[in-house]
């Protein structure tokens, strides 16, 4: 048996298979993600569509659909298919392929080289490959979890096209999940079983992106659960080796653990608001709808007295974004407990209240001529700039110009705490107030 004769088609997998490999996409149709390149009329797709194949380096988390996107590439283009490790190979294993492969480019027939793992390759193994992709023998198609920027030689970057794949996200994994246990033939159908939503997402929460653990997961809670019957919690909490936590992220528990931490974060207690994060994590809610709640804590109830805090927030948010789960549960920890313990003020946000209260209620007021931009020579004529008072012309950049319409003069929305940074706010407030009455 050669090495070319190690692929089975791809969906003719044995039913002992693993269920990953048994539900591997037949066709571009069932591909799940990696919209941005395989979406209608995206690169990867169009060059499969017409036949326009070129070495490729396929860069990505694991579980993404690497492996089966080189299949599907393959097979859709009518190309031979050669699976190649690189934990087992070596230059002899490699020089025995292309060997075989120009012999194929001779009998015009062309040859997909898969490389798993082609980061685990040294700069001798992977020299050996360039004199068999420039001269076409082969198309390569190398798969890593590492930058290829790093880990592949720059000679055979050069020759690939990398397309980045994403982690999966938990629709997609749930729709995955769904269509393995409702297929007949090559998922779980024969089973009857019948799951609910909320525990698929937990599935798909856990897996991290990466169907391949989502498939394993299933295929375990599957086999310890009733034939026709119910998925049940506990065989998918054995399989995961932790307890799942569910609840309605739409209904009421949602909104009262997120109310529950606002409140600790408020009240100034990490503790309780670290145990409220906790809750929320191990239930599955969506990371980035926690960073958005804690830039409001940060606006709403640190505000002016600890300016910071809305930065340590809006960081967390993007490293979230960036990093992902597990990664990014650390900087939400490391957010909430700064803003559990950063001075409280809440006086920006009355100080809106006030002002829009206002606005509201009152008639609206023209701005005052001196204010007003005299943009055209017949602004100037009309009065417009005329007694304006350029701060930066005037010591410590201070007039007593008034800038509230005349009717409103004299009014206060923003009233300063004497916490945290606001309390030198105030003292800087009340000493404009005083230059200015002293002008006036």
């Amino acid at each position: 048996m050669s090495l070319f004769d190690l692929s089975p088609p791809i969906g003719e997998s044995s039913p002992r298979s693993p269920l990953a490999d048994r539900m591997r996409p037949r066709t571009l149709e069932e591909f799940v993600g990696q919209e941005h390149i395989l979406g209608p009329g995206k690169p990867l797709r169009v060059r499969i569509e017409n036949d326009d194949l070129s070495s490729m380096i396929l860069w990505g988390p694991p579980g993404t659909g690497k492996t089966t996107l080189a299949h599907l590439v393959a097979r859709l283009t009518r190309c031979d298919f050669v699976p190649f490790s690189a934990v087992l190979s070596g230059i002899k294993e490699i020089k025995e392929v292309m060997a075989q492969a120009e012999r194929n480019r001779r009998a015009g027939r062309r040859t997909v080289l898969f490389i798993d793992e082609i980061h685990r390759f040294n700069k001798a193994q992977q020299d050996a490959f360039l004199p068999y992709v420039e001269r076409g023998d082969v198309i390569l198609i190398g798969a890593t979890t590492e930058n290829p920027s790093f880990e592949v030689i720059s000679a055979l970057l050069s020759r690939a096209q990398v397309y980045s794949l994403k982690a999966l996200t938990v629709p997609q994994i749930v729709t995955l999940l769904r269509r393995a246990l409702a297929d007949e033939e090559r998922g779980l159908g024969k089973l009857g079983l019948k799951a609910s939503d909320q525990l698929l997402e937990q599935i798909a929460i856990y897996s991290g992106g990466d169907a391949r653990a989502a498939y394993n997961t299933l295929e375990a809670a599957a086999a310890a659960s009733a034939t026709g019957g119910e998925l049940s919690q506990q065989a998918v909490e054995d399989a995961i080796q932790r307890r799942v936590l569910l609840y309605d992220k739409a209904g009421e528990e949602h909104y009262n653990l997120i109310s529950a931490l606002h409140k600790s974060v408020r009240s100034s207690d990490p503790d309780a608001a670290l145990y409220w994060l906790a809750r929320m994590l191990e239930a599955g809610e969506d990371r980035l709808y926690i960073a958005r709640r804690l830039i409001r804590m940060a606006i709403e109830d640190v505000g002016l007295a600890d300016p910071r805090a809305l930065e340590q927030a809006v960081a967390a948010m993007q490293a979230v974004h960036f990093l992902g789960i597990p990664e990014g549960d650390l900087a939400l920890a490391q957010a909430t407990i700064y803003l559990a313990l950063a001075q409280k003020s809440d006086s920006s946000y009355k100080a809106l209240g006030r002002a829009l209260k206002l606005v509201q209620e009152a008639a609206p007021e023209p701005v005052p001529l001196h204010l007003r931009n005299p943009v055209t020579k017949h602004m100037q004529q009309w009065g417009y700039g005329e007694g304006y008072l350029h701060a930066h012309d005037f010591e410590d950049a201070l007039t007593d110009m008034p800038c509230l319409p005349e009717s409103l003069a004299g009014t206060r929305f923003y009233f300063p705490t004497d916490r945290g940074l606001e309390k030198r706010i105030r003292e800087r407030l009340e000493e404009i107030r005083r230059v200015r009455n002293r002008g006036r």
